[in-house]
């Protein structure tokens, strides 16, 4: 039978899954019988069957995914009948085996054999790529012909290049191996016959069921959940990973199955739509578990149709083309990535809360009791009236008396954390089937606000209660303004959470420095804590500074003014709402001052004063800015960092309380020089020498250093050649940063050699300044930070410090080497990033400021800052700012007589090239070969 032979079969509509005539054995397998006729070689056989079932399923295939297309979201059609093509697949080559290859005419009882599928493929669930997983079964001992048989299937089974995975057994070791094994056991649970003798999978369910199932009920289920809890461990052990795995993540299909496992074991249930009946799920829930499993199968079966293997895990940049194939689009400023995203955790969530509701069913039944490990450390304590303890958590003690009055969902979520008793889930069911009872009047009513400021402010860990009335929809329903940030996914590399839980690992971050946890590492906002701090205001604007994200609008200005619409429901005074809203319309503004601005600059601290106005906005803008810098994930939070803030901080209150004159750039110069001669004096120098290190700097020199750092550049300058390289390479451990300090003969493009040489070792530049001495010598420092955020460690200094001096040197071109490391990482490939350039002639009294946003590459600042060298533009300093693939670049700049780019006309030619710059860098990249080696 020829491809056209297999055209010439009776078919329906081709967009149909299911359409092809392999699907209909009775036409197709004596098709094949008589395509097979002529041929008396055994490998001539397999070799004709293999070809021709080929294209049999690659056309059958092509239908189903041309229907799957057509309809995205019908995964459940979709996996039945892939499962039914295996159906069919498997079928005909036991046809070909058993009528053909090995035929049998009288066979024994003990030369049966049925094939039987398990696993997921038992259940008639199968992703494109999904794993053939087959059971061959004998009733007692295998035979010679059954084991011909099964070499002949396995052989035509592997040569169709599917992925099998097979046992050949018999039915005593089916109970045997199923008894010890809880992998066999579960793959057991799912059998379903394919093809071969009826009776003995007959006998083998009957012999499950009464001889192990039905005796090791508690074993399994105590079984699969631990297995489910390991599995949530190995994935990070969040519902909002970024990148989830769609099978085994939480909230995952694997969940649902694991439902569907117990049930099965204890019920024989076939369908979950059983469970309603058995008491497990309301119709509601139940729609809820159907829903959430299509959409799941969807994206599985999305991605195993992208990559062309099996592929599981939901990476950014596959999440873009399954947003695209699932039919979402950009809508009301958010991109179709993030509002499918949005989506797949509301529905991750949805499985977490039908396993609880699951999981209390079984503990009505006793056939599962869960840990209740949080009463064995803790105290009793009495639960007020109205409430009552059940198998260590509480619930309501009647529940019509507990719906009776709305502000009794508020209670129970202050109870439980005040007695620090976990909620039972019969309670959180109660609650999600009333939201309705949150109204607007419940909304403000002043007890229920006061119940719900309590919960943020009067126990101490108010993580606990936001997060589970998050999870329950109690929060959003509450405030309906947080409603569009639950399951908010921001796609980009810095962000790891979703908004909502990113707020609430913020409200965490500052439960934990208010606690004391953090006062060794956080020393001024631990401090500010301790003090006269309104907490009702700090906490609230810490909890909502971010619910304007995800619409057109800027977030903070939107925040603000949702903030306002809160607090002003909520009662608050006027002067604290006040407060709240100009924290939240300014929450970026400290993080970007410090990682976006000079701040030796007096002119940054100057504007930075007047925008804060007050040491009580200051202190509250400060410890509101790190929450949410540490509530972004882990490793975002530094030392770099943490310095930045507290000399932003510590320079901006010394201005306030004694005047704004204190930033004056003569007396920061008279400071800082005064500041190196006592420590030169100290060293031994000599007076003389003192003096004319003092003078050999311009003005510009001396505000911009800390006085170890200007003192190792006065070591270094010491008989300095005119053709000599010097650098120092120093472990800053405070700054969470290595100091690489060099001075040379000064010539045009300094800058740019050196920041190509750093960034070929692979280096983070994260700050740089650069000066000329008035005799010539360039003087220039940067700090780095290695591939994980860290200062380098002492034994890769010399290293570092080899190809650095090659670079300076011009043994190695920085141009061409950088190229290969420019390509961006695949799964970074789908973020946006447009790049912004702007010029800024205010924000100093002496330089031009210019701000590069774009994405990040390791050649960037070397490009960026050779177009300004090539243009004439003298570079004083530069601060760089990452946030995951994105980075801001910004650059004090003079001309090249050492005035301000005054000229409009200047400042557009300037930005044409520096933008023509960034897509040459790209551009290369993406021509240039990866190299082989990695960082030094």
């Amino acid at each position: 039978m020829s491809a056209k032979d297999t055209d010439s079969l009776p078919q329906s509509a081709p967009a149909l899954p299911g359409a092809h005539s392999l699907f209909t054995p009775e036409s197709f397998l004596p098709a094949l019988t008589e395509a097979l006729a002529d041929i008396a070689e055994p490998r001539e056989i397999r070799a004709r069957t293999v070809a021709i079932l080929a294209q049999a399923r690659s056309s059958a295939m092509a239908d189903i995914a041309a229907g799957f297309m057509s309809h995205p979201r019908a995964a459940r059609e979709t996996v039945r009948a892939i499962a039914s093509l295996t159906d069919a697949t498997v079928t005909a080559i036991h046809h070909v085996a058993t009528t053909i290859l090995h035929p049998l005419l009288n066979p024994t009882d003990a030369e049966r054999l049925a094939v039987l599928a398990i696993g997921g493929y038992g259940r008639a669930e199968m992703a494109p790529q999904s794993d053939v997983d087959l059971l061959f079964l004998t009733p007692w001992k295998v035979s010679g012909w059954a084991e011909s048989v099964v070499e002949s299937m396995l052989y035509m089974l592997w040569d169709l290049k599917l992925k099998i995975g097979q046992s050949t057994r018999s039915i005593d070791d089916c109970l045997r191996l199923g008894a010890g094994d809880i992998t066999i056991r579960t793959s057991l649970l799912e059998h379903r016959l394919i093809c071969g003798h009826a009776a003995a999978a007959e006998t083998l369910r009957d012999r499950l069921w009464s001889e192990l199932f039905d005796k090791t009920v508690p074993e399994f289920i105590e079984a699969k959940l631990a297995e489910r809890a390991a599995r949530h461990r190995r994935q990070g052990g969040q519902r909002y990973v970024l990148e989830p795995n769609v099978k085994e993540g939480k909230g995952g299909l694997r969940d649902l199955q694991t439902l569907y496992w117990i049930a099965k074991y204890i019920h024989r249930v076939d369908r979950a739509v059983e469970l309603v009946g058995l008491g497990f799920f309301t119709r509601e829930e139940h729609l809820t578990f159907w829903q959430a499993e299509d959409f799941l199968w969807a994206v599985r079966c999305h991605l195993h149709l992208i990559a062309g293997r099996p592929q599981d895990q939901l990476t950014f940049d596959m999440q873009v083309e399954v947003a695209r194939r699932m039919g979402y689009r950009d809508l009301g400023g958010r991109r179709a990535v993030e509002i499918f995203m949005q989506d797949y955790f509301l529905h991750a969530t949805k499985v977490g809360e039908l396993t609880r509701v699951f999981l209390v069913a079984l503990e009505a039944r006793h056939l599962y009791r869960a840990p209740i490990m949080n009463l064995l450390f803790q105290r009793r304590r009495r639960v007020r009236a109205g409430f009552r303890v059940d198998r260590g958590r509480l619930t309501y003690a009647d529940e019509r008396q507990f719906l009776s009055d709305p502000l009794n969902i508020l209670r129970l979520f202050e109870e439980a954390l005040r007695t620090g008793i976990l909620i039972h889930p019969d309670a959180m069911r109660a609650v999600t089937a009333n939201l309705e009872m949150i109204d607007d009047r419940m909304r403000s009513d002043p007890e229920a606000v006061r119940i719900f400021l309590d919960l943020l402010l009067k126990h101490g860990n108010p993580e606990r209660s936001l997060r589970r009335m998050n999870e329950l929809g109690v929060l959003a329903a509450f405030i309906p303004e947080f409603a569009p940030v639950v399951a908010m996914m921001q796609f980009n590399v810095y962000h790891h959470y979703t908004v909502d839980e990113h707020l609430i690992q913020c409200v965490a971050a500052l439960a934990a420095i208010e606690r004391g946890e953090d006062a060794e590492d956080l020393p001024v906002v631990s401090k500010i804590m301790k003090g006269k701090v309104n907490r009702r205001v700090i906490y609230l604007a810490v909890l909502l500074h971010d619910i304007g994200k995800g619409r057109a609008e800027d977030h903070s200005i939107l925040g603000a003014r949702l903030a306002r619409r809160i607090c002003t429901r909520f009662g608050l005074p006027a002067d604290e709402i006040e407060t709240i809203e100009w924290l939240i319309r300014n929450h970026l503004l400290m993080s970007d001052v410090a990682q976006k601005r000079d701040i030796a600059d007096p002119r940054t601290l100057r504007d930075f004063a007047k925008a804060v106005k007050t040491t009580k906005r200051l202190d509250m803008l400060l410890v509101l800015t790190v929450c949410d810098i540490r509530g972004v994930g882990p490793g975002t939070w530094n030392n770099w960092k943490a310095m930045l803030l507290r000399k932003l901080h510590q320079e901006t209150k010394l201005a306030l309380e004694n005047g704004l004159e204190e930033l004056n750039r003569d007396k920061r110069i008279g400071e800082a020089k005064r500041s190196l001669r006592h420590l030169l004096t100290a060293k031994g120098w000599e007076p003389r020498a003192i003096k004319a290190e003092l003078g050999r700097h311009y003005d510009n020199y001396w505000p911009g250093l800390p006085t170890e750092t200007q003192y190792v550049f006065a070591q270094m300058l010491k008989d300095l050649g005119d053709d000599e390289i010097r650098t120092d390479l120093h472990p800053d451990t405070d700054r969470d940063a290595t100091r690489a300090a060099f001075v040379l003969a000064d010539h045009p493009g300094i800058f740019s050699r050196m920041a190509g040489a750093l960034a070929l070792v692979g280096a983070n530049i994260v700050d740089a300044r650069t000066y000329t001495t008035k005799d010539g010598f360039a003087t220039a420092v940067f700090w780095l930070q290695d591939a994980d955020g860290h200062p380098y460690a002492a034994d890769r200094l010399p290293r570092l410090r080899t190809m650095i001096q090659r670079t300076l040197k011009g043994e190695i071109v920085a141009r061409e080497a950088l190229a290969g490391r420019d390509k961006p990482k695949k799964r970074e490939a789908a973020f946006r990033f447009p790049t912004h350039i702007t010029f800024d002639n205010e924000a100093s009294d002496v330089y031009t400021v210019i701000e590069v946003d774009t994405r990040d590459r390791p050649g960037l600042l070397y490009d960026l800052t050779r177009t300004l060298a090539d243009n004439h533009i003298q570079i004083a300093s530069a601060v760089i700012a990452t946030f995951g693939a994105q980075v801001v670049d910004t650059f004090y700049v003079k001309d090249m007589f050492g005035l301000k780019l005054h000229q409009q006309q200047r400042r557009e030619a300037l930005e044409k090239r520096l933008r023509q710059a960034i897509k040459e860098g790209v551009e290369r990249a993406e021509r240039a070969e990866r190299p082989l080696g990695g960082t030094f």
